[in-house]
């Protein structure tokens, strides 16, 4: 792999890290975005780390310039928890970054700048490159295809779906920008999402989406009362759960343990949401690390309730709806491009294909429905 930083400092810290592990081996470093993009086929890396903020040419644009030699090497962006920073790594994921770890405070010591960038780092470069691997710099990770385990035999009938609950990781900002605007504004129920985020990042990734969308998507805050055709995500380090009133159901947000390493976690959301509606739940794993989602998708279906997870082929990293479907909770594996059809088709109501069809081609062309 390859570390691009103008900080020398930084640099070291980074390869000293990885060059721990038996399984990585750093081939080069660059001090800046255009050194690192004349060096990509020189050392063909299976990932680069990117910083944002360098000189000549910045991390965005070197994320631009090396997705349009048409490369597919996994980048991973350093990061730091600013509103700079944030709308930042939201661009150079924007651009084609697949993940971003954020960067140590200038504060401690060098040991403890080590460990938290070995602690965040290694396991998302082990995911992003994954085994075995093509070589080349146009090469992407490719994992042996699994063979997707038919769903369990379902112990309750199927109940036609109240609310919509979403979870996605590493990968998930690029394929929620990819399903969340084929959605209607008349979207017959609520929707709840947790995105594994830091706080600052998941307030702009809500604004962000929210230009792009029909629908009205939002940082979630507590006590908000759930109405059709409005997004919720989880702000990040709370857990988005639900609470209910009667028939009358709200927001709810709590900073309990985390589960999975995570906090917001999936498993956290989807099990509140089968508690608040009766299992009416129609749930969906995006790509992600792990298997956070796969205990609350067997509870939706144990309930009445269905589950879409999408397929390996294109999820960035197969943990999450990986961990889904093995379990044989999904109903449905699909591409992420047929994750939007999916699931209008399932929801009550359902939009017209044609209708339907010119949303499709509308969020191709980047078209941002309602604005």
């Amino acid at each position: 792999m390859m570390v691009v930083d103008d900080s020398v400092v930084v640099r070291k810290i980074v390869t000293d890290v990885l060059s721990a592990d038996p399984m990585i081996q750093v081939v080069g470093t660059a001090a800046n975005g255009r050194l690192a993009v004349a060096k990509l086929e020189q050392l063909k890396p299976d990932l680069v780390t990117m910083d944002i903020e360098m000189p000549d040419m910045n991390g965005i644009e070197a994320v631009r310039a090396i997705r349009a030699t048409r490369s597919r090497v996994p980048i991973i962006m350093f990061s730091t928890l600013t509103e700079r920073g944030a709308s930042a790594t939201l661009d150079a994921l924007s651009a084609g970054a697949n993940e971003y770890v954020t960067k140590p405070a200038n504060v401690g010591s060098v040991a403890q700048s080590m460990e938290s960038v070995r602690q965040q780092l290694i396991p998302k470069i082990k995911a992003l490159t994954g085994r075995p691997q093509t070589s080349g710099p146009a090469a992407a990770p490719v994992a042996a295809a699994v063979p997707v385990r038919p769903p369990v035999a379902r112990t309750v009938a199927p109940k036609e779906p109240a609310v919509l609950v979403i979870g996605s990781s590493t990968g998930g900002p690029e394929a929620l920008t990819k399903v969340l605007p084929l959605l209607p504004a008349s979207l017959p129920v609520p929707v709840l999402l947790v995105q594994h985020m830091p706080p600052v990042f998941t307030r702009q990734f809500a604004q962000r989406l929210d230009r792009l969308c029909p629908l009205t998507v939002v940082e979630a805050t507590d006590g908000t009362p759930l109405a059709p055709g409005t997004v919720h995500i989880a702000p990040g380090d709370f857990h988005l759960t639900i609470g209910s009133s009667g028939a009358s159901k709200r927001t709810a947000l709590n900073q309990a343990p985390p589960e999975n390493f995570c906090r917001p976690a999936v498993d956290v959301l989807f099990r509140s949401a089968v508690a608040a509606y009766g299992g009416a739940v129609l749930g969906v794993v995006l790509t992600g690390m792990g298997s956070d989602g796969r205990i609350g998708s067997g509870q939706i279906r144990d309930t009445g309730g269905s589950v879409i997870a999408q397929d390996q082929a294109t999820s960035v990293v197969w943990g999450m709806p990986g961990a889904v479907t093995q379990a044989g909770f999904a109903d449905e594996v699909v591409p992420l491009d047929r994750v939007a059809e999916a699931i209008i088709r399932l929801l009550p109501t359902p939009r017209p294909a044609a209708s339907f069809a010119a949303a499709r081609t509308g969020a191709a062309a980047g078209i941002g429905g309602r604005r």
